[in-house]
């Protein structure tokens, strides 16, 4: 079940990533990849549904840790999908209140689901015989709607709510990188020939968001009062360097599953080894 599961994202994220290479346009791109994690979920639930050695653990395993990342991926797509096609015509200004009304939602489901968020997030599983088992339901535990419409033998009272958790961080991001894109618009520097040239960054994009997270969570930048956005803003103008969804990129450092913080160690061992050179001479 797992290495089947295992197989089947790493070919959806394959063909993801080949949608984001080939379509810039997000409406399209995300009616592609909605194809693609549809197939994907359709051959997931039949493997399931066929899967005859399944035992309690396995299926709590199945329904909050596996499915809920083909759901999430389907869930992310159509939100964006819908985001995008309903993007008022307009200034600037306008398209930002409507990605910020779009923040707003996913804040609001936060606030709606905090208990669970928590249960979640904290990797409690005292409850997971009744959120994660088949044809277990109970409405004192906040129950979407959609879980009465659907196929039960492929479906728990929250696991739908899980794949939402993830997709909305990944909405998350989209929707504030947008918005970072629409205030670095509007900025206004001197033109680049007006500007002394300096060094040029030639390490990887990932390295330089992984520094500019650090320096950031140090609030070396005016105290501490420079927001994130405007920090990212200024190392992207000074390094002449398009950092595109940092937000996106930080998410995936936080999900290496070792050295979460790998070129910051590394800057130190460098700097260690040049200090100890230094002694020598």
């Amino acid at each position: 079940m797992k290495l089947f599961a295992e197989s089947l994202m790493s070919e959806l994220e394959h063909q993801l990533k080949l949608i984001h290479l080939e379509t810039e346009n997000p409406v399209q791109s995300a009616e592609q990849a909605i194809t693609n994690s549809v197939g994907a979920l359709e051959k997931l639930k039949t493997f399931f549904i066929k899967y005859k050695r399944l035992n309690k653990t396995e299926e709590i395993e199945f329904f909050r840790d596996i499915k809920p990342k083909f759901a999430s991926k389907l869930i992310y797509y159509n939100e964006i999908y819908t985001i995008e096609t309903n993007k008022p015509l307009g200034s600037q200004k306008t398209i930002g209140k409507y990605y910020k009304a779009e923040l707003l939602k996913l804040k609001v489901f936060f606030m709606e689901n905090q208990e669970f968020y928590r249960y979640y997030r904290t990797g409690n599983n005292c409850l997971d015989n009744k959120y994660f088992i088949r044809a277990k339901y109970d409405l004192k535990l906040m129950l979407d709607s959609y879980y009465f419409q659907a196929d039960h033998r492929f479906n728990t009272s929250h696991d739908y709510k899980v794949a939402c958790i993830l997709a909305n961080d990944d909405i998350k991001v989209f929707l504030e990188e947008q918005i970072a894109k629409l205030n670095r618009k509007t900025i206004t520097i001197q033109s680049p020939s007006q500007l002394p040239k300096g060094p040029k960054w030639t390490g990887s994009k990932v390295e330089l968001i992984e520094l500019i997270y650090a320096l950031h969570a140090e609030g070396v930048f005016n105290n501490g009062g420079s927001k994130l956005k405007e920090v990212t803003t200024f190392f992207e103008y000074s390094f002449n360097i398009d950092l595109g969804q940092f937000n996106r990129v930080f998410l995936e450092i936080r999900k290496r599953k070792s050295d979460r913080t790998k070129f910051l160690n590394t800057l130190k061992n460098k700097l260690t080894i040049r200090m100890e050179e230094a002694d020598e001479n």
